[in-house]
């Protein structure tokens, strides 16, 4: 049934999700574009409900044939005023994402990976395609960390987010907690640590914590972990992307997974 009013209680819902990059009021989230419509509709994730306007009808008829949700239709002129990229797409998703415990983050034997304080969206989504493409096990977002529903972050994963457990929202004492009972051990990747990257040994239960460019890895983290740095000419220190990345290949390639 179209909607046609922008101050419609449901479109008034979606759009605060969009602009906080929160989920929903009950909370599910927003996801833009056929790209992520169709990596979420591929994955374990639930598609609730399709949002789309007349014209995305008829360029997405291929993609929606495919789904089993309903469809709410509005104008594009309201589509627009929901939308959080530049280029609208005309078509949205309200998805439920899995509900995800830590020994999900530890089901396989890949390096679980900690973003402690990342808030910046696009650094964040390319660690999470990252950690897809090397194998990690699972995704530890501490507090302070971007948010899962923000937009500019689950276009920058890329659709590698639909793939991967995480737990957002989690303080430091339980991820050492849960780490001590999944016998992983916590390896730190800070420019001033005196043991290169390739000097670690990644082939025991291990996870991997990258901290913020500003800050990086907490002081109270760095104390219980074993501090890596990676090795560079001229350059002192690595965007946190760029860094992890290196990282997540290094431990793939001693484990033969490349």
């Amino acid at each position: 049934m179209p909607l046609t009013s922008t101050k419609n209680p449901f479109l008034q819902n979606i759009r605060r999700a969009i602009t906080s990059g929160r989920t929903t009021e009950d909370g599910r989230i927003v996801i833009e574009g056929p790209h992520l419509v169709q990596e979420a509709l591929r994955s374990s994730w639930h598609l609730d409900q399709i949002i789309i306007t007349p014209n995305g009808r008829d360029r997405h008829s291929q993609l929606l044939s495919k789904i089993h949700a309903e469809l709410t239709e509005i104008p594009s002129r309201a589509f627009e005023s929901l939308s959080g990229t530049e280029t609208s797409q005309e078509i949205m998703a309200v998805v439920t994402p899995p509900i995800y415990q830590w020994k999900d983050c530890f089901t396989s034997p890949g390096v679980a990976l900690v973003l402690d304080g990342i808030q910046d969206p696009g650094n964040a989504g390319t660690i999470v395609r990252s950690a897809e493409a090397f194998g990690a096990s699972g995704l530890i977002f501490l507090e302070g960390s971007v948010h899962v529903p923000n937009g500019k972050f689950l276009r920058a994963t890329a659709g590698s987010i639909f793939r991967l457990p995480y737990l957002e929202y989690q303080k430091r004492p339980a991820l050492m907690a849960n780490l001590r009972a999944a016998n992983r051990r916590l390896f730190a990747l800070t420019a001033k640590a005196p043991t290169s990257l390739i000097q670690a040994a990644f082939l025991e239960p291990s996870a991997i914590i990258v901290g913020s460019e500003a800050h990086g890895v907490s002081p109270e983290l760095l104390a219980c972990a074993t501090g890596l740095r990676i090795p560079t000419s001229q350059v002192e220190s690595l965007n946190a992307a760029v860094a992890c990345s290196i990282a997540l290949f290094e431990v793939a390639r001693q484990r033969g997974a490349l």
